[in-house]
């Protein structure tokens, strides 16, 4: 008779603890003492013996079939498994990596800790594509071991469950799972990854787009059981170091999603190329997100405010409200005024200021008409318009939302004269989301009637210093947002005074000392740059409250360099340095 595989046992003797190997031979029970030393080889040889087994037989402990090439099994979800991910991640070899990667690698070949990983962040921004660089570099042992699972909106998570446990009779060890958030029960049922599959050495990936998804979920079923990286913010040195391309004004036409022709990366088609494929972002990636996690979250009893919002389908036209209007405090006004552009205003008043080519054409258009181009350009509704009437709570509450996905960054403004008065500017972490909407006024700007009846160079060199207006603003916001999420120990904001303003003071409460900034869309150097930094009145206002004033400096596209006691920084330097 053939020896059995046996298993590991227990003894208490005089207070010590002892491991015994025990097994069937020959009709008659056996057993040995097993040395600490070799106890986990052994108990890990027994475990291999024993799936093997479960594999061979087709069937596990309860009567469920087993993953194998013998026995194929037809899966709930879609699974790819073994070598057959070798065409999965063939095309993503050569791609650069983010900047997750390395967390996503140590928690795979690390020690089980009973943890999940999650890979959460708006769409097009890397997440499949670090799993299949990970699994492309698997050696050939750990791919066979290896499952890639997708999930739709059709299946549930006992369809998952499932799966997961054909997988583990099979001995499979890495699981990935994509768009698990789609399951309509992940967020009540999450605590079964890391309480059934990783608690029992499995080392499972979810993934996806619905990033309140994985909050929720992390915030009561998982709580403490998953180490999260949230990939929607792409700063300008991963954009650089990524995709192959350099220069704050290719970050600000292309910047927030990885669908990017670069040299380096993807080669998909650009997210953010027109007014009509950035709506379908907003709508599908941010709006959708918000709505579906919603509607799964505590039997859609969480939709507070927004349900209303979102039963007269504008919940959209109010994103896409606050995302026009990035440099307006968000407040009820933003989203109930009647329509305006913020850019379109600020270029026409430097357009008649103008030193060199002085014009007021952008105060001789037709006004309503470009704005009505622009507003359906942009699905925004005026009041009138809207089934629902917007209320602070609506306000509020997108702004929650918005935060959590990292789509907006609040930028502290403090008034000098009012210390007590302190508001915010929102800043948007997909910076081609933003531009876009900006060539959308341009677009809507050449089809007005006085505009086409100025010359062909006429109307290029004002339709380019409109988006010049909005370069350098976003340049400003940039670096705002990039330096407040670097330098946690400080605080970042823009300081305003009766004339005037410092576009950034980063200031060290512990240290009391502080760095004063200007920030300029510009390659050349004017003293009018720095003619606040070297105000002397200013300076004094300003060490009063914030402590010494370490360094002056100017952040701008040129190269860098001091003059007149300033530092001229260089705006992608300063970026990389991150």
């Amino acid at each position: 008779m053939a020896k059995s595989i046996g298993g590991i046992t227990y003894k208490t003797i005089n207070g010590k603890r002892y491991a015994y190997y025990q097994w069937m031979e020959n009709g008659k029970q056996r057993s040995r003492r097993v040395k600490d030393e070799e106890l986990a080889e052994l108990s890990a040889e027994i475990g291999l013996k024993k799936a093997l087994k479960a594999r061979s037989s087709g069937v596990l402990c309860d009567g469920s079939a087993v993953y194998s090439a013998a026995n194929p099994v037809k899966f709930k979800t879609e699974v790819r498994a073994g070598t057959a991910l070798s065409s999965f991640f063939a095309s993503v070899l050569k791609w650069k990596k983010r900047d997750g990667f390395e967390r996503l690698h140590d928690y795979i070949y690390g020690p089980g800790n009973d943890r999940v990983f999650i890979l959460y962040g708006l769409r097009r921004t890397g997440k499949t594509t670090l799993i299949r660089q990970l699994l492309g570099e698997m050696a050939p042992g750990d791919l066979a071991k290896s499952a890639f699972v997708q999930v739709n909106s059709r299946n549930s998570l006992a369809d998952l469950n499932a799966d997961l446990k054909i997988l583990e009779g099979a001995g499979f060890k890495y699981v990935f799972i994509d768009e698990v958030t789609m399951l309509a029960d992940f967020i009540e049922g999450a605590a079964l990854f890391a309480d059934v599959f990783a608690s029992c050495g499995m080392k499972i990936v979810l993934s996806g787009t619905d990033s309140l998804g994985f909050i929720f979920s992390e915030d009561e079923q998982l709580y403490d059981r998953a180490e999260m990286i949230h990939t929607t913010f792409i700063p300008y040195r991963e954009f650089e170091r990524v995709l192959g391309l350099s220069g704050i004004d290719e970050y600000i036409r292309y910047g927030g999603t990885m669908s990017m022709g670069g040299s380096l990366y993807n080669k998909d088609k650009f997210t953010f190329a027109t007014i009509g494929s950035t709506n379908e972002y907003v709508d599908s990636a941010i709006a959708k997100n918000i709505q579906h996690s919603l509607k799964c979250y505590q039997n859609e009893g969480h939709f507070r405010s927004l349900k209303n919002l979102y039963d007269n389908r504008e919940l959209t036209n109010a994103i896409n409200r606050v995302v026009e209007d990035i440099n307006h405090h968000f407040t009820l006004d933003v989203l109930t005024r009647d329509f305006r552009s913020g850019d379109l205003g600020i270029s026409a008043k430097n357009l008649r200021k103008d030193r060199f080519r002085p014009t007021d054409i952008l105060d001789r258009i037709d006004i309503v008409k470009v704005t009505a181009r622009l507003m359906k350009s942009l699905d925004v509704k005026n009041r009138h318009e809207m089934k629902t009437t917007i209320t602070e709570d609506h306000v509020r509450e997108i702004r929650e939302y918005l935060d959590l996905l990292d789509l907006t960054v609040g930028i502290d403004l403090e008034n000098f004269s009012d210390f007590n008065h302190q508001s915010r500017m929102t800043t948007v972490s997909q910076p081609g989301l933003r531009y876009a909407q900006a060539k959308a006024l341009i677009e809507s700007l050449l089809q007005d009637d006085a505009f086409r009846a100025c010359s062909l160079v006429e109307r290029k060199a004002i339709a380019e210093r409109v988006l010049e207006e909005i370069r350098g603003r976003m340049m400003e916001e940039i670096v705002l947002l990039e330096t407040h999420l670097a330098k946690k120990d400080c605080r970042v904001f823009k300081l305003q005074f009766a004339v005037g303003e410092f576009d950034m003071v980063v200031a060290n409460p512990e240290k009391a000392c502080c760095d004063i900034y200007e920030i300029k869309h510009s390659d050349v150097i004017v003293k009018e740059q720095y003619r606040h930094l070297k105000d002397a009145k200013k300076c004094r206002d300003t060490e009063f409250r914030y402590g010494t004033i370490m360094s002056k400096n100017v952040i701008y596209r040129g190269a860098t360099q001091v003059v007149d006691g300033i530092n001229y920084l260089n705006v992608e330097e300063y970026l990389r340095g991150f």
